[in-house]
């Protein structure tokens, strides 16, 4: 196995805080590699594939924004719940290209059908079909607007097809992983299993998301792979539940790319039951793992922001309703004053009572509580008695800050994540249109 390693340098350091990569195990019936299209500078890997020899049953959730990228409108017109493989690229969005941006999906389309038939028709066991076009699926991430690089991809399908492996070890997924990265400054792994009688269920989930990250799905690129012989129907309702509190639940920019997507795919190979139901406990088992994957991945996402120094945790208790929860939730984490402060290390508590106020919700600033960690800083619209300044700016330099805001109107609450705003983010985006 030839290692490309510029895949793994990176001269934007970051502090990591969420510990060493998890120990991801292959999933039986998927294929996975990557390649250097010569899309950077660098060299490093640019495509990835993701191949199901079998086909596997699939759900997909896209971004919410009106403008999309030619990628996800090809994905929607399939609307198909099963697939045979999906390409991705980074660098290039593909977004606001035009009929030209269209014709290079299905010039790829072509092209990766026909080598990937080939391949099978070579193979000891024959080939049943040939893989379709209709069958693929695409995936694009980077700049909007400018030309998408066809004949650079076309040209490196063949060798990124005779990459693919099964044996896809720890060292495989971070390789994938790092290839659909764009300003992330590490790749995103997660991997849970679940033991049904005498059977273990795997599902193992990758991610790259690190600016434009805001929730209404999907905030990102994720993609999440299981073993499990699971319907379309049960995949994109499990999705949508573990999306709600995790994937949506995120913000670093409060900007919301063209290009989000999180897919879940079935490779069919454990057998535990198609016409099993929501409520069946084996789904339900199935269904908390799945969201500890995107929980997972989610907070990867927020930790790797943009010149993120700080992992920020806003939660909202005793709200009138979830959706009053989430504003103001969402009020405080994308305020650029809130985050600067934090970033600074700065306890402006004022700036967080400011973003409570300009949510649009109504509240009663008589019964709002305000702590900052297990440090308490306002109580029925004034400052705590308890409040200790000295206390808090020590809390401030804390890698990871949770501000808990209690509403007193009710009992609903809701939870999200974001990070630090430094000077960084400036650098980086002023600069993205010439990563290395």
């Amino acid at each position: 196995m030839t290692i490309n390693l510029k895949n793994f340098l990176n001269t934007k350091p970051k502090i990591s805080k969420m510990g060493e990569f998890q120990e991801l195990k292959p999933i039986d019936g998927l294929e996975i590699s990557s390649y250097s299209a010569d899309l950077y500078k660098n060299g490093r890997d640019d495509i990835a594939l993701f191949y199901f020899k079998e086909g596997a049953n699939y759900a997909a959730l896209y971004t919410t924004n009106s403008i999309t990228s030619q990628t996800i409108e090809w994905n929607k017109k399939s609307n198909k719940s099963f697939t045979k493989g999906l390409l991705v690229n980074t660098k290039n969005a593909n977004t606001f290209t035009g009929d030209n941006g269209l014709e290079s999906i299905d010039v790829l389309a072509k092209n990766l059908s026909r080598i990937l038939t080939i391949r099978e028709s070579k193979s000891d066991e024959g080939v049943s079909e040939t893989v379709k076009i209709k069958d693929l699926l695409f995936a694009s991430t980077g700049v909007i607007g400018e030309k998408f690089p066809t004949e650079k991809i076309v040209s490196s399908l063949q060798s990124l097809v005779d990459k693919l492996r099964d044996d896809h070890n720890k060292l495989i997924w971070i390789k994938t992983a790092s290839a659909i990265m764009t300003t992330d400054t590490k790749p995103k792994l997660a991997y849970e299993e679940i033991v049904v009688g005498n059977k273990i269920l795997k599902i193992a989930g990758i991610a790259k998301g690190s600016g434009m990250i805001a929730p209404n799905l999907a905030t990102m690129l994720s993609y999440i792979f299981t073993d499990a012989d699971l319907s379309s129907n049960i995949l994109k309702s499990l999705l949508k539940r573990a999306v709600a509190n995790t994937f949506n639940a995120i913000t670093v920019d409060s900007d919301k790319s063209t290009n989000d997507m999180v897919a879940i795919f079935s490779t069919r190979k454990i057998k535990i039951g198609q016409n099993r139901s929501l409520d069946d406990p084996i789904i339900q088992k199935f269904e908390l793992a799945l969201k500890k994957i995107c929980s997972n991945l989610a907070k990867q996402v927020v930790v790797d922001g943009e010149g993120a120094k700080k992992f920020i945790t806003i939660k909202i208790k005793n709200a009138k309703s979830l959706m009053s929860a989430k504003k103001i939730a969402f009020s405080r984490a994308n305020s650029p004053l809130v985050k600067t402060a934090i970033a600074g290390e700065d306890p402006n508590w004022g700036r967080v009572v400011m973003g409570i106020g300009k949510s649009g919700e109504q509240v009663d600033k008589n019964k709002l509580s305000n702590k900052f960690g297990e440090f308490e800083v306002t109580d029925k619209g004034k400052v705590s008695d308890n409040y200790d300044e000295q206390k808090l700016k020590e809390y401030m330099k804390w890698d990871s800050i949770l501000i808990e805001v209690s509403i007193n109107q009710g009992d609903s609450e809701f939870e999200c994540y974001t990070c630090d705003f430094t000077h960084d983010y400036i650098d980086i985006n002023a600069d993205y249109r010439n990563p290395s």
